[in-house]
């Protein structure tokens, strides 16, 4: 445990929650997916409690029987370039599917929300519902594209942000040097899906590179995020489930001579905290009262402040994740977690009590990476 580092905390801003029923909650604003004020509020609560990360998962392809907040819903860049200019320390996590766009544009508006936010933007890239693909222009492709796209889809990424050395603009107004020609390098990418030259027009990142991440739990998604990425998201609706595939990633990383120390294992719930399990109880019912037609099911993470840390203390030193991402059913559950069960994970000395470095990289005891010459 003493060369670990300590648990990190993200809060997945989803406006009115990753179910059908919370947005009729009397605390809930119904249009608080489309809401400023309120991912403003969110995102506040969440600094103030030294969580290391926003995040925020994208949908592109819905129909009617989609929850409410994934049928309106802010676009990820630009909710994250909002809430940059509102906050000051926390990381700006935003998704984008290579199934449904192109590198040059994603590593452009990764690397200008890294500049914008000074070092705390990530990208999770993901493949998508291949369903999807008929409004991008890519209902040609199937299934069986996808994995493959990802992988030269992330390539070009890592390129694209190396386009530039560290020390390759001098900016020397008296003697008229904007930047050396040498440190600028091009990409000249050419495969079965993309081709991309560059070179990309920003500098390189203080942190390196924007934070990348995938997820998934498939073999294939574990050998591509042991490749190219500085961590992965994994889901489960079991403890034994999300075990596997973390055990998996680590073995995978050491296959690799990959450390993993330096590989970030995030997986997210949705608990629901009370100051006793009768409180909790009470909340989780009123929201399946709420509507009797929209089941809500009881989350893993359920019940008191102290069984709840029990419960994140217990997967973290098992070493089945690196960063807990925080859901939200209830309308104050981000609220109540930080509340209740934040003093509780500091006080055991799991979680920090103050922010230890100026970029997201730091803030996640990653080291920045290495400049990539092609």
């Amino acid at each position: 445990m003493n060369n670990r580092k300590k648990l990190k905390l993200a809060a997945i801003i989803e406006g009115t929650g990753w179910n059908h029923t919370a947005w009729q909650h009397p605390d809930m604003p119904a249009d608080a997916s489309e809401n400023i004020d309120f991912y403003v509020k969110q995102a506040r609560l969440a600094e103030d409690a030294k969580f290391e990360s926003l995040f925020l998962i994208d949908v592109s392809h819905v129909g009617a029987g989609n929850f409410p907040h994934y049928l309106s819903m802010f676009e990820g860049v630009s909710i994250m370039s909002a809430l940059a200019m509102k906050t000051e320390r926390i990381g700006l996590a935003f998704t984008a599917s290579s199934s449904y766009t192109d590198p040059y544009n994603i590593a452009r508006q990764a690397l200008s929300l890294d500049k914008i936010s000074k070092g705390r933007a990530s990208l999770n890239a993901i493949t998508s519902n291949p369903g999807g693909m008929v409004n991008f222009s890519r209902g040609h492709l199937s299934r069986s594209d996808q994995y493959p796209m990802h992988r030269e889809f992330l390539e070009i990424l890592m390129h694209l942000w190396d386009t530039y050395e560290d020390d390759a603009f001098i900016r020397d107004k008296e003697n008229g040097i904007f930047l050396n020609p040498e440190k600028m390098h091009l990409t000249n990418y050419s495969g079965k899906y993309f081709s991309v030259e560059g070179p990309l027009n920003l500098s390189r990142s203080v942190q390196g590179r924007p934070v990348l991440y995938t997820a998934g739990s498939s073999s294939t998604f574990v050998d591509i995020a042991t490749t190219y990425t500085d961590g992965a998201f994994i889901g489960g609706f079991t403890k034994e489930a999300v075990e596997v595939t973390s055990n998996a990633l680590r073995h995978k990383l050491e296959e690799k001579n990959r450390d993993p120390y330096n590989f970030i294992i995030a997986t997210s719930q949705n608990p629901i905290v009370g100051r006793t399990e009768a409180e909790a109880h009470k909340k989780y019912l009123k929201l399946v009262q709420l509507n009797p037609y929209q089941r809500i099911p009881p989350p893993l993470f359920f019940g008191s402040a102290e069984q709840i840390a029990d419960d994140i203390q217990e997967w973290y030193e098992e070493g089945i994740m690196d960063m807990l991402m925080i859901k939200q059913d209830h309308p104050h559950g981000l609220r109540d977690f930080i509340e209740l069960v934040v003093p509780i994970l500091q006080e055991r000395e799991i979680f920090h009590t103050d922010y230890e470095e100026q970029t997201l990289r730091g803030n996640l005891e990653l080291p920045n990476p290495s400049f990539r010459k092609i």
